[in-house]
């Protein structure tokens, strides 16, 4: 059997309401679209919505970055976003930032997660997707899972565990081309601490069984404020993690979204809040948000998915959801100010800066006696 790709890609191409969820419509369109067009290139996909965010899951056997498989969830953004003008969805194509494709997605606004890999006897792994927040939301559950035995209890019970991951870690505030650095575990743990402390420039971009070489998870690290130059939306991260055997077990991968950390996003892509757990296909709603997550998750064989387990539809996952809209509440509390809003270097894509350069206008220097 040739090696298998999961590739996720993921677009914002118009939502009921505002920023609410994609219509029925818009999402059939792209799911057929998939269905039709995908015939002998894919060799199966699932099309399902997080927040107002469509994500296409599939397995093919072309590689990462393929053009063909780029283009066909290009275009089937681009038939989708038809449909969202003509029903007057909000945001009709809003993550699609080029006017034509070129090679691949990546650099022209969806979030593209991929893995290249060989199918072990069974194969079980999560697809997480985000809305209103960025890359940077999964940098501490990442940590928690591959680094922190709190959370992993693989890595004191497990001896392929134990010999650690590699994590490849970008500066997403670099544009001129990928800047990336290496970092292993364990050795290597409070440096990779000091970068992802900062989740608006260092980003999770894979981690690496150090057991194995495979590869253990994908994330996208797309940046939209980075290709359109402003501020068009946030940037709605997907992930890919594999689990059980010489990677982390399906509940060590889920435990550290208990916390629900507040993470960049909310309303206009410019507050922090609580990432919330929440189940497939929910929409967003209290102040654009808060900033969500789902996971669903699949097993694989010869390319062929089953139906998706929902990992976040459990009670213990209500009470984190009740936790976490007490943490909203309180941030939102605090309004616009300090740490309710973010740093001036995410908000420089904004018209905060138009406000700060009229003011600066007005300020006065008092001359000293």
């Amino acid at each position: 059997m040739a090696k298998i790709t999961l590739s996720i890609i993921k677009a914002d191409i118009g939502s009921i309401g505002g920023h609410i969820k994609p219509s029925e419509k818009l999402l059939q369109t792209v799911e057929n679209y998939i269905k039709i067009h995908g015939k002998g290139l894919l060799i199966d996909s699932y099309v399902g919505h997080t927040g107002d965010d469509i994500a296409i899951l599939s397995t093919h056997t072309k590689g990462v970055l393929n053009e063909r498989v780029h283009k066909l969830c290009w275009q089937a953004f681009v038939t989708g976003t038809k449909v969202a003008k003509i029903q007057g969805l909000y945001g009709a194509g809003q993550d699609l930032l080029k006017d034509s494709f070129s090679g691949n997605v990546r650099g022209m606004g969806p979030a593209v997660a991929e893995m290249e890999i060989e199918e072990r006897p069974a194969e079980p792994f999560l697809m997480f997707a985000a809305d209103k927040t960025d890359p940077g939301a999964y940098n501490l559950p990442m940590y928690l899972t591959f680094c922190d035995p709190m959370h992993n209890a693989g890595l004191l019970l497990s001896p392929g565990i134990k010999k650690g991951f590699k994590f490849v870690i970008m500066d997403v505030s670099y544009t001129k081309a990928d800047k990336f650095i290496e970092l292993n575990t364990p050795e290597n743990i409070y440096d990779i601490a000091v970068l992802l402390r900062d989740p608006n420039r260092f980003v999770v971009e894979s981690v690496w069984s150090r057991a194995t070489g495979e590869q253990a998870a994908s994330v996208s690290t797309t940046r939209l404020h980075n290709i359109a130059g402003k501020y068009t939306g946030k940037d709605d991260p997907v992930a890919l993690v594999r689990s059980q055997k010489d990677f982390p077990a399906t509940g060590e991968i889920l435990s550290p979204y208990s916390i629900a950390p507040y993470v960049a996003g909310f309303m206009r892509g410019s507050h922090s809040g609580p990432l919330m757990p929440v189940k497939k296909n929910s929409p967003i709603s209290f102040f654009d948000g808060p900033p969500i997550v789902s996971c669903l998750a699949f097993c694989v064989k010869d390319g062929k998915l089953t139906e998706p387990a929902d990992a976040f539809d459990h009670p213990y996952w209500d009470y984190v959801r009740v936790k976490a809209s007490k943490k909203a509440e309180e941030i939102r509390r605090q309004g616009f100010y300090g740490q309710a809003m973010l740093p001036m270097s995410e908000l420089e894509y904004t018209g905060v800066m138009d406000t700060l350069k009229e003011l600066e206008k007005k300020f006065i220097i008092k001359k000293s006696k």
